[in-house]
């Protein structure tokens, strides 16, 4: 009976260690090295063809491929680079070391650059929590921060990171409405809350990215509109609430300022009113202050009873 493999068993338990590595004094010595076993191969060489002893070849052969192993062992490490070295296919360890240096002889070695990247993922359709459409993009800043992972516990670290973000920026966006509720106190929202959603969005890429060796610096969302095909009534809904505020303020201030008149006017003994004249006066300025276009003054010259 086949059993069911476990996600953890799948994964290459690998991790980054440093790989023996000689400096550039060692790598000088070492160019001085080859320089003499040439000229003692190439002396050799001569003395054979000299003395016609054909067994001194075998002398050449050996100083030359003593040679060629010293100078396999000379490497330049660029600044932001790293060397992630194999010897038979075996994982011995990673040279971070910049300049000239030495390693191991017979080992392979794959450059990696441990330089900060960035990218910016394509722009994603996704229903928000309360199930609008939107399209949203965001930019991911990374780096490599284990070498052996990124070579050896995926295909293809680039390619990964850029679907695990997609995946990541996906999950947050379903997590959040587009808009808060002003009734909800505290309520985060994807226009709203860009710094909160931000942090959560790296959160997300850095636990995704992990298992290959990569670090996540900095995460922003860079793109983020409701979807074309309800634009148009969010814009709407939008200027309604606007105007709604907007009203809600202006009968704030145009009630204030009538009790403060009619207050004024009673403290002053300006002119004593009756409860149907202050109904009166309170309608004439909430509709004068209230109103959108101006108001035209209508001269009474009658009583305000008859």
């Amino acid at each position: 009976m086949t059993g069911i493999v476990q996600p953890e068993d799948t994964q290459v338990a690998i991790s980054e260690r440093p790989a023996w590595h000689g400096g550039a004094g060692a790598a000088v010595a070492a160019f001085v090295g080859i320089v003499v076993l040439a000229a003692a191969a190439v002396g050799l060489v001569f003395l054979s063809i000299s003395t016609e002893t054909p067994a001194l070849i075998i002398g050449t052969v050996v100083l030359a491929i003593a040679a060629t192993l010293l100078l396999s062992m000379v490497v330049v490490v660029a600044p932001g680079h790293t060397l992630v070295v194999q010897l038979f296919g075996k994982y011995v360890g990673t040279v971070r070391a910049q300049g000239l240096g030495l390693v191991l002889p017979l080992t392979t070695r794959r450059r990696l650059s441990v330089r900060v990247h960035n990218f910016e993922t394509a722009e994603l359709k996704v229903n928000d929590s309360t199930g609008n459409p939107v399209n949203i993009a965001s930019i991911i800043v990374w780096q490599v921060a284990d070498t052996a992972r990124a070579t050896f516990a995926v295909e293809d670290y680039e390619e990964f990171i850029v679907s695990q973000a997609e995946s990541a920026l996906r999950h947050v966006t379903t997590s959040h409405p587009y808009d808060a509720d002003d009734a909800v106190a505290g309520a985060t929202s994807l226009r709203g809350s860009t710094d909160q959603v931000a942090a959560e969005l790296a959160e997300q890429v850095a636990a995704r990215v992990e298992l290959a060796g990569l670090q996540i610096l900095e995460a922003r969302i860079s793109s983020l509109a409701y979807a074309a095909e309800i634009a148009g009534a969010m814009l709407q809904r939008q200027q309604a609430s606007a105007l709604l505020a907007a009203r809600e303020k202006i009968v704030e201030g145009a009630v204030g300022l009538v009790e403060n008149a009619l207050t004024r006017l009673e403290e002053n003994a300006v002119v004593e009113l009756d409860d149907e004249r202050r109904a009166a006066m309170v309608s004439n300025l909430l509709v004068v202050l209230c109103s959108d276009s101006r108001t035209t003054p209508v001269v009474n010259t009658g009583s305000l009873y008859s």
